[in-house]
């Protein structure tokens, strides 16, 4: 029987984890078992970033929500109210794209 060298495919999967590294600073980029430790942390990182991104989001229509129903004399939780009680199934990022860009409209869902 033959003999087997195996470099090839090691030589491939380091080389792909180094391409996932580019970018990384100083011994992370090139070497190989602290640029695997790096983006094992970077992908934790990133699945958590993904969650906190929506939670900010949610967070910044809400403050804008506030802002422009204070502007209108009301505040954010009467709004909040109002709306479920007139059965307006328009959903936070909605109603403060509208807030910013379309007052007037705002204006008049408020009034409803």
């Amino acid at each position: 029987m033959s003999r087997v060298k195996r470099g090839k495919s090691a030589n491939k999967r380091r080389k792909g984890l180094l391409k996932l590294a580019k970018g990384y600073k100083w011994r992370r980029k090139s070497h190989y078992r602290a640029a695997k430790e790096a983006v094992l942390h970077a992908g934790s990182h990133a699945f958590s970033g993904r969650k906190i991104k929506k939670r900010d989001y949610r967070s910044l229509w809400i403050t804008r929500l506030s802002a422009a129903a204070k502007l209108n004399g009301t505040s954010y939780s009467k709004l909040a109210g109002e709306l479920k009680k007139s059965k307006i199934g328009l959903n936070r990022k909605m109603l403060s794209e509208l807030a910013i860009n379309h007052p007037e409209v705002f204006k008049k869902i408020i009034t409803k």
